[in-house]
């Protein structure tokens, strides 16, 4: 078996054995080809920096990777890492790392990062051995918004461009797909709520999809929570939201307190390189 780099390989190649190693998983993944091209290219995904083991012809394994300054790091983002089911148990995931980090410390790569569903002791295990770190811990939602008190509120709608994100609270805490530099260019909308002509919340969403990326009150206040959740709820009434980072506890009891569901949690994992 042979590691080459993905630069030259058909996307519908990728994309075939990512759904195959994404069978029977922990959650149901989307197989629509159309999404993973418009979150791989959000997430700034580089397959020259991508790799893949292949049998022959055959993509056995894979570990997809974004590459990007965070943090003023430069970092390698690992969106997505999987073996197809008869390969499994031979050590594919490690051999593609030793393959890969040489070719990310040649431009530069200093860190590496990726998520992982807490449950998947094997990846974990398997990480860990390479040499990453527990980072943080996410919680993983989904369902019908109930908020407490419904309200029509009124929503100023700002592009994307325009956005002052260092007037928007706890953007530490959000995960690579979550953060503004994977935002900014993607099909979401962002959503002021208004309170007497000035902004109380926001929030960040997929109008089609009810995909939620970012949302927060800008000052701590019930009423203001409500108002939010009702904001998003003229939008989509039905949402999924992840990697709500669990230090942000007040977030988290809002969510459960309008009928979200915890779907799954994940751990975010670093290595230095």
């Amino acid at each position: 078996m042979t590691i080459k780099y993905l630069g030259n390989t058909d996307f519908e190649l990728v994309l075939e054995s990512f759904l195959l190693a994404f069978q029977n998983y922990f959650v149901t993944v989307p197989n629509n080809g159309d999404y993973y091209k418009e979150r791989w290219k959000a997430a700034k995904v580089d397959f020259n920096f991508s790799y893949g083991m292949f049998d022959g012809e055959k993509l056995v394994g894979f570990v997809i990777h974004a590459i990007d300054h965070r943090d003023g790091k430069l970092t390698a983002f690992n969106t997505g890492t999987g073996v197809i089911p008869d390969y499994r148990g031979r050590k594919i995931t490690q051999s593609i790392y030793e393959y890969a980090l040489n070719d990310l410390r040649r431009i530069g790569v200093t860190h590496c990062a990726l998520e992982v569903i807490t449950k998947n002791e094997r990846a974990i295990r398997s990480y860990m051995g390479i040499g990453f770190k527990t980072y943080r811990t996410y919680q993983c939602f989904k369902g019908t918004i109930d908020p407490k008190n419904r309200e029509t509120v009124i929503l100023k709608g700002v592009e994307l461009e325009k956005v002052d994100w260092a007037s928007l609270p706890n953007q530490d805490f959000y995960s690579w797909d979550h953060q503004k530099e994977s935002i900014l260019g993607s099909k979401y909308k962002f959503f002021q709520v208004m309170t007497h002509t000035s902004p109380e919340s926001f929030f960040i969403i997929h109008p089609d999809t009810g995909y939620l990326v970012q949302f927060d009150v800008l000052n701590e206040n019930e009423d203001a929570w409500n108002r939010l959740f009702s904001g998003i709820r003229q939008i989509s009434s039905t949402i999924k939201t992840n990697n709500v980072d669990e230090r942000l506890t007040h977030k988290l009891e809002q969510l459960n307190s309008i009928g979200l569901v915890n779907t799954i949690d994940q751990y975010e994992m670093r290595m230095e390189i």
